[in-house]
């Protein structure tokens, strides 16, 4: 009998592969110390609670590593950014984008505006946003998650997006906006900050 057949052995493994199992969760779910210096801008587990910043919470891993390694290159100028992530080792920014990623996002307090999310939807279906961002908007690898994202962050966003996009961005997202007016970016900023599949 070969001794990884032996009942005991069995058992142990077993023991030894729940244990680690449970530490694995455990570790993945617990918040890495560096997530203290996102709270004062990024909110509550990644939830915005202002305009200027953008929430983080449940954004694709993948669009969150992506973005910090840009930052800390000085390839996507954030100046509020540049200090947090100067130096920041690539096991960080792991932990960080699976932490985030891993987070719940919460949609705005209030009731939307019905005649804004009809106007908003009509602008999201006409830019294709759901191509990229998926039907959802919850985005996928490179890709941001729209959906209850901050709306004055989105308006800020599409406009930079529209009128001068900075190194480090999309190009096809300044193609997609371009010629829509404020008020269309208004009306979609505020359906996706209010979406609810």
């Amino acid at each position: 009998m070969q001794l990884s057949q032996h009942p005991g052995c069995r058992a142990i493994f077993a023991a030894a592969l729940l244990t680690w199992s449970t530490l694995a969760v455990a570790q993945q779910a617990a918040e890495p110390p560096a997530a203290a210096s996102c709270v004062a801008c990024h909110g509550p587990n990644g939830n915005s609670q202002t305009a200027q910043y953008p929430s983080i919470a449940a954004q694709p891993k993948t669009f969150l590593e992506n973005q910090l390694v840009l930052i800390r290159e000085g390839l996507r100028p954030v100046p509020e950014m540049a200090a947090v992530v100067k130096g920041m080792s690539d096991e960080t920014i792991t932990a960080l984008a699976a932490h985030y990623a891993a987070q719940r996002a919460t949609a705005p307090a209030g009731k939307p505006d019905t005649i804004k999310q009809t106007w908003g939807r009509d602008v999201a279906d006409k830019g294709l946003c759901g191509t990229c961002h998926l039907s959802d908007f919850r985005g996928q690898h490179q890709v941001p998650r729209l959906a209850n994202q901050h709306e004055g962050f989105l308006v800020k966003s599409l406009k930079e997006f529209r009128d001068k996009p900075a190194p480090g961005r999309d190009t096809i997202m300044a193609a997609t906006l371009r010629g829509m007016t404020d008020d269309d970016l208004a009306n979609v900023a505020h359906y996706l900050a209010y979406f609810r599949p």
